[in-house]
């Protein structure tokens, strides 16, 4: 299971975030600077132990009410060849030196292991504490049998959020995982979605609710 270092990252996730999020499409703050606060989130481990796999869930406070957002992100040790246009920034860490932090969802170790999330096949860790499951995140696929190996992936963003397109290695299914990009608590999966991961996302007086991170659907 993956180690968290308590240690210093120049700059922050959310300092490389208060650049990156405004140049994307799903972001609603336009003409704004971000006011950024991290809300929530959870950690997945990556079999090899190469690759940092964090769903983190942060609150932009800069407009007339608090949006919440959800970054998944990759870290990095080296550039992954090919994902120039995912780099979010680069950020020197305590502990382990420079890291390269990336859009996950075009990281194939994240994606590979989300799905592996979504058939049960991967164990959700806590955001912030070492070798400990979270029990909160939950995943769910309507479809018994299926393994999570994927042969290939594409992902598209849009308004809304992010739809990877995966193709299973087994059968050479293709499904859509949507990527709900701004989360709003409460929200399900809906009656179509053939799998989901679900989560805690916060609320304004500082509960939460269990809301849809990311779902399936058929790909057309």
């Amino acid at each position: 299971m993956a180690v968290i270092h308590h240690t210093t990252m120049t700059p922050t996730k959310l300092e490389l975030l208060a650049t990156w999020l405004p140049e994307q499409p799903w972001y609603r703050g336009k003409g704004q600077q971000p006011e950024l606060a991290r809300t929530g989130g959870f950690r997945l481990d990556d079999p090899k132990g190469e690759v940092g796999i964090e769903f983190m869930a942060v609150t932009d406070t800069s407009g007339a009410e608090p949006v919440t957002y959800q970054v998944p992100f990759s870290y990095r040790g080296a550039p992954l060849a090919g994902a120039d246009e995912a780099l979010i920034g680069t950020t020197e860490h305590g502990v382990l030196g420079q890291r390269w932090v990336y859009d996950g969802t075009r990281d194939p170790v994240l994606v590979a292991q989300l799905f592996a999330l979504v058939v049960g096949e991967a164990v959700p860790q806590m955001q912030s504490t070492s070798d400990t499951v979270d029990p909160s995140v939950t995943g769910w696929f309507a479809e018994s049998g299926t393994t999570a190996e994927i042969a290939s992936t594409t992902a598209t963003d849009g308004p809304h959020g992010t739809d990877l397109v995966v193709e299973t290695a087994a059968d050479g299914h293709r499904l859509t995982l949507h990527i709900n990009r701004v989360l709003q608590p409460g929200q399900g999966a809906g009656e179509q979605a053939l799998g989901h991961v679900t989560a805690n996302a916060p609320l304004p007086d500082g509960s939460t609710a269990r809301t849809a991170f990311a779902v399936v659907h058929a790909t057309p």
